[in-house]
């Protein structure tokens, strides 16, 4: 994987030879209409442009060349001096040196001497004739047999991208049928070609989704400034940490959290950063500390959004709900701090006592979820009151390809996007118990709620039946599934495979039924609906006994 210094580089090198070009073209244009504001205008902001970037990277050199030009061509813009006499040959040498120096970047080479023209530059400011001799001021040999040169980076709009990778999506099905064809055929030949077709397809749907990816960074490095602007008016103190920026991710998983990212560091530092007055008076620095950070795990990417403040009062968010009208005393009562924290995510609910512009309008951690939802994530809360709280996104790398679990239920197979898939088991009606009208299962010691996956999906809107185990008839197929800190076990007739999935949008009227999150097709040609784990759980807790 390239550095993040390489991969900086390499884009300062294509803007760079990009404004090269547009410089020389600009600049062809003024000799012939020396009053032309358009190529004027775009000389400054050209210049401007390279200066910022190249001080940025660290190339000084080619920012005093392009800082200089700037002044000078802002200066004819303002009609202070005209495009005219020896000042044209300076300007010329100019844009030529900095095509030298660029290039010279793209070749690791040392970068040309420019004092000569940056002292004839100085002097054109200064109102003095440059210094030039008879090379300089005409055209020589080298220049008219200059090579034209293309920067090796191209701009692709993301469109084309989005366009390329469903193209690539659907030859993925296609590969799928052709391998099962081929299997059931049992033609040697055919098979040969059907593995080479598969390789294909996989080297090119891992080309296009790298071509896609981007380092968090592009989005980390817009907090700094966020942060100070939202610690400034919540009157705190605040030091960002930043780490992990050089992760990849595709560049539309990014766009979708921004607004996600935005509310969870806007509600650490409302509501979780302490006033510096209440960090002194509990011992702590007046210094509140947030770190924003990201790291892979396995196929995800794990974004963290953690702060040293004062914690998630768990007893609160229980009074909150239960005042809402969320949920009864009695059952907020017997909640874990997970299912309390995944209160928090629901619309609407604050615990802010005022208004601010930060919090306490009932919007935030409801975008969260929706936008992690949406993407096939989840959302993981840690906290400790008096010490701080940690927000966990989990995301995948990309979202047009996913991993899934097929099963079959009652002859139809289905698939659970393996984001929300815990673990599989196979347990005896004996394993599991019967509590309050629901079967728990204990899977690596926990008990959890389980549900057959069939009475579920009933169109009824009543309570489930109490559970009752002894019509249970031997192992018991049961995914867990994990959504929102919550874990669910749902029945199956029978485990299929595990495979990566093209998942497309449902199309109506089944599209009104929030329980499928999309439809995708299988390698036999058959359609296997992909079932919505949020949309479930949320059924799950409406309808239990």
């Amino acid at each position: 994987m390239k550095s993040r210094e390489q991969e900086y580089r390499e884009l300062f090198m294509a803007e760079a030879l990009e404004a090269y070009d547009a410089m020389s073209q600009h600049i062809s244009v003024l000799e012939k209409r020396p009053d032309d504001e358009a190529a004027l205008h775009e000389l400054f902001r050209l210049m401007h442009n390279l200066k910022a970037n190249a001080r940025a990277i660290g190339f000084a050199e080619i920012g005093e060349v392009a800082h200089r030009m700037e002044t000078i061509f802002g200066e004819i813009r303002s009609k202070q001096r005209i495009f005219a006499g020896s000042l044209v040959p300076v300007l010329f040498a100019g844009v030529d040196a900095i095509g030298e120096m660029i290039r010279a970047v793209g070749a690791n080479q040392t970068l040309p001497n420019s004092s000569v023209l940056l002292e004839n530059l100085d002097r054109v400011m200064r109102g003095e004739e440059p210094l030039l001799d008879s090379a300089q001021a005409a055209p020589s040999d080298e220049d008219a047999n200059r090579k034209l040169e293309l920067s090796d980076l191209v701009y692709i709009p993301i469109k084309k991208l989005d366009h390329l990778l469903n193209l690539v999506g659907e030859l993925i099905i296609d590969r799928d049928r052709v391998l099962t064809l081929s299997q059931e055929i049992g033609n040697l030949g055919l098979s040969n070609v059907a593995a080479h077709l598969s390789r294909l397809a996989d080297d090119l749907q891992y080309s296009v989704m790298d071509a896609r990816l981007v380092g968090v960074g592009t989005l980390f490095n817009k907090f700094p400034r966020v942060v100070r602007d939202v610690a400034t008016a919540e009157q705190k103190q605040v030091e960002l940490t930043i780490s992990g920026q050089d992760i990849q991710i595709d560049r539309n998983i990014l766009q979708i959290i921004t607004d996600a990212l935005l509310h969870l560091v806007r509600n650490a530092i409302g509501h979780g950063i302490e006033t510096p007055e209440e960090r002194t008076r509990a011992g702590k620095s007046p210094l509140g500390h947030l770190t924003l950070s990201a790291q892979t795990e396995r196929d995800d990417v794990l974004i963290r959004i953690i702060d040293d403040g004062r914690g998630i009062d768990v007893e609160r968010v229980r009074r909150k709900a239960v005042a809402r009208g969320q949920l009864p005393a009695d059952v907020a009562a017997r909640l874990t701090d997970a299912e309390v924290y995944s209160l928090m995510f629901e619309a609407g609910f604050s615990t802010a006592e005022q208004v601010t512009e930060i919090s306490g309008r009932g919007v935030g951690l409801d975008v969260v979820k929706l936008a992690i939802d949406s993407l096939g994530g989840q959302v993981r809360v840690d906290s400790q009151m008096g010490q701080g709280t940690t927000f966990t996104l989990v995301l995948p790398t990309s979202i047009a390809v996913k991993g899934a679990l097929l099963f079959q239920l009652e002859e139809h197979s289905y698939a659970l996007p393996l984001m929300h898939t815990d673990s599989v088991v196979s347990l005896r009606p004996e394993q599991l118990h019967a509590v309050g009208g629901m079967l728990l299962a204990k899977v690596q010691e926990e008990h959890i709620p389980v549900v057959k996956l069939a009475e579920l999906l009933d169109d009824s809107d009543e309570p489930l039946q109490p559970a009752d185990r002894e019509a249970l008839m031997g192992r018991q197929d049961i995914i867990i599934t994990s959504y929102n800190g919550r874990k669910l076990g749902l029945i199956v007739d029978q485990f299929l495979r595990q495979q990566d999935i093209v998942i497309k949008p449902v199309s109506q009227p089944l599209d009104m039924i929030d329980l499928f999150g999309g439809v995708t097709l299988l390698g036999s040609g058959q359609v296997c609906l992909v079932l919505d784990v949020p949309a479930l759980t949320r059924l799950f807790i409406a309808r239990r006994p």
